[in-house]
């Protein structure tokens, strides 16, 4: 008996292999076809290394250990901040860029934990439009931010494959705080001075 054999195998490894499986029969699929020999079990580990791990994620412990002590700052912009997610209506995969911005209150975030944050919220089963909320909500409560912003601008698969909408790009925000009423800086957020 080899030593990985041994090792217990994750429930919800198993539950998600045995759905994909039905799932591939549903279809009238045969699981036996070389296409599909070990889908079930790639699926399964694609979804539960990537797609999902989101839910285990922990906004707070993201925000967590702050920088404090330094001169005020007006405004942090972090632009381009690849994402993907999965759209829970057709469970068929967007992807997109963010731009996360805050408003500094006494405390200053490392730069890459803003985009940590944009993947906790965009590996779950959610919408983009949620994911923006979320974002926005997490600085203002964990970071104590005095106003923040997250706008993504994606491609999703469940325009893009029923339909000839190709180019469609699906642009969702939201805002918080000092940043709902400040144009100057929502300017300055979309890339314009």
């Amino acid at each position: 008996m080899s030593p990985s054999s041994t090792l217990p195998v994750d429930p919800r490894r198993r539950a998600l292999e045995a759905a994909v499986t039905e799932w591939l029969r549903a279809c009238g699929v045969d699981l036996e076809h070389k296409d599909f020999v070990g889908t079930p079990q790639r699926v399964a580990a694609l979804w539960l290394s990537d797609v999902l791990t989101g839910y285990q994620a922990d906004p707070a412990a993201i925000l967590g250990d702050p920088v404090t002590g330094e001169a005020p700052t007006e405004f942090v912009v972090v632009r381009n901040i690849p994402c993907h997610g999965m759209c829970p209506h057709h469970l068929m995969p967007w992807m997109g860029q963010a731009t996360v911005a805050y408003l500094p209150g006494t405390q200053l975030l490392g730069f890459g934990r803003l985009a940590d944050l944009v993947h906790c919220f965009t590996r779950r089963l959610t919408l983009q439009e949620r994911v923006c909320n979320d974002v926005a909500d997490a600085l203002m409560s964990h970071l104590d931010a005095r106003g923040s912003a997250c706008i993504i601008e994606g491609t999703h698969t469940c325009l893009t494959v029923p339909d000839d909408k190709h180019d469609a790009r699906v642009v969702t925000s939201s805002y918080r705080g000092e940043l709902r009423t400040r144009a100057d800086l929502q300017g300055q957020l979309r890339g314009r001075a």
